[in-house]
């Protein structure tokens, strides 16, 4: 130790005591940038848990699906390549009808009523994701969402034919229902496919409508509400449980205050993205009564095909969460 001394001292290298230096350093990835109200949030919780660690863990956070796509970031956590993932559920709906009862029209169409539908999705998650060697820590709810087109929306029928792009099979469904020619695509295809002319729609978020910034290749988001999708954020359960009890707790917890900000968080950011779509130059509008009722009808229709695809227990969350007021 004395000869180490001596030498570091020779170099000019300063003695750093190795409670300074973290001890795990986990890898977290996003699919979403590091402006988006989704990452602030997920930077708010790693300060906690990297603060409540006393330097045990630190949170290495590679967002925008720099370092994985958002569709392949499940696998990861779950094969250990990362501790620590953010998904979107909707993604998995070719695995299980459960993954996208948030994208029905109309079953979670304001923020009290997602609440309530992830109260009743919760304990079929821990189940499914706790068999995989994973735990959802936290949920993040989109804010709701509409269409975006290059005309105004009026009626239904100017739908017909229109290349619009979507993000799940239930959204699809939807999207099919309405006349529209419905593709899914990643996130991080869109701004490509409206060059192509693979598409000339959207449907999704005033917050997506930012990300990829639509005033470029659309003139009018036309909000409907809707629905809330959810994404959650994922750990490894061995990871996890490879850490002091008291860190792994202090995780957990932070998750649960990470879940209640995203609630506030996303309905600021819904407002902020709204304003901005104005800004650039975007006619933003209500939809119409037509397509309001329209889409009311295609929930119901939508609810019923989900009942037939489900299992006792999955349509046993869905009366559960009906029984709350949903």
């Amino acid at each position: 130790m004395t000869t180490f001394r001596t030498i570091a001292a020779g170099l000019g290298l300063a003695l750093l005591p190795l409670t300074a230096v973290a001890e795990t350093t986990w890898i977290m990835a996003s699919g979403y940038p590091e402006d988006s109200f989704f990452t602030e949030n997920i930077r708010l919780f790693i300060d906690e848990v990297e603060e409540a660690s006393d330097g045990e863990l630190r949170i290495d956070l590679r967002s925008n699906g720099d370092l994985i796509k958002l569709d392949a970031i499940r696998r990861a956590v779950q094969a250990g390549q990362i501790q620590m993932g953010e998904i979107r559920f909707g993604v998995y709906g070719n695995e299980s009808p459960m993954f996208t009862l948030d994208s029905l029209p109309n079953v979670a169409s304001d923020y009290d009523a997602a609440i309530r539908l992830m109260e009743a999705q919760k304990p079929w998650f821990d189940r499914v994701f706790g068999e995989d060697g994973m735990k959802v820590i936290a949920y993040q709810p989109w804010p709701g969402q509409g269409f975006y087109t290059d005309f105004p929306v009026e009626s239904v029928d100017q739908f017909d034919g229109v290349k619009l792009r979507i993000y799940s099979e239930a959204t699809q469904r939807m999207g099919d229902l309405l006349g529209f020619q419905a593709t899914i695509l990643p996130f991080a295809e869109v701004p490509q496919a409206f060059s192509t002319g693979l598409i000339e729609a959207l449907f999704t978020s005033a917050q997506t409508g930012n990300d990829i910034q639509a005033w470029d290749y659309v003139s009018d988001f036309t909000y409907t509400g809707s629905m809330h999708n959810k994404n959650g954020i994922i750990v490894n359960t061995r990871a996890l449980e490879a850490l002091p009890e008291d860190l792994q707790a202090e995780i957990v917890a932070a998750g649960e205050r990470m879940t209640e900000r995203a609630w506030e968080m996303s309905k600021a950011a819904g407002e902020e993205s709204t304003e901005r779509l104005r800004a650039e130059g975007m006619n933003v509008s209500d939809a119409p009564e037509a397509l309001q009722a329209a889409l009311a009808e295609i929930g119901t229709q939508m609810i019923e095909e989900w009942r037939a695809e489900a299992s006792e227990e999955e349509r046993a969350v869905l009366d559960a969460y009906l029984a709350s007021g949903g």
